[in-house]
């Protein structure tokens, strides 16, 4: 028997990261994955598909994802039922075993302000009289200026 799903799609929210009682992280997030097809009108439909992951992956997830973020999940389909009002509800979510971010994070922002603490931290640890390390290759980056977005790449999927 085999259980495999693959996706890839965007964040429709942030990432809700949360406990369990015994103290095991787990994730939630909801992914909009376009359709292979058009339909009458020619417009591709959109699911919206409910991921779960769990452990240091939930982690990871809630620290660096955001709403609008395109990643590419592998896991396995997983329907939970429940029971309410006589009825019976289905929903089903994929257990995630992997997320791959496809794309970088929006807020060069928070990117500038992380290489200036990284920056001033080493210069803090050399002490006076030392010249940088790091001023060469700050050069580099000005001239070459890195800050691009992730749609400038194409994904061949």
């Amino acid at each position: 028997m085999l259980n495999r799903i693959v996706l890839i799609g965007r964040l429709t929210r942030d990432p809700e990261l949360r406990y369990t009682s015994n103290g095991t992280p787990v994730c939630n997030f909801t992914l909009a994955v376009e359709r292979n097809y058009t339909n009458s009108n020619g417009e591709k439909g959109v699911d919206f598909i409910n991921i779960v992951t769990w452990r240091g992956l939930a982690e990871n997830c809630a620290r660096h994802l955001g709403k609008g973020r395109l990643v590419g999940v592998d896991g396995s389909l997983q329907i939970r039922k429940s029971e309410k009002n006589n009825r019976t509800y289905i929903n089903p979510e994929v257990n995630a075993d992997n997320v791959r971010f496809l794309d970088f994070a929006n807020n060069n922002n928070q990117r500038k302000n992380s290489q200036a603490k990284r920056n001033k931290q080493q210069s803090n640890n050399q002490g006076p009289g030392h010249q940088s390390k790091n001023s060469n290759s700050n050069q580099v980056n000005e001239k070459y200026n890195d800050n691009f977005e992730g749609d400038d790449f194409e994904v061949p999927f």
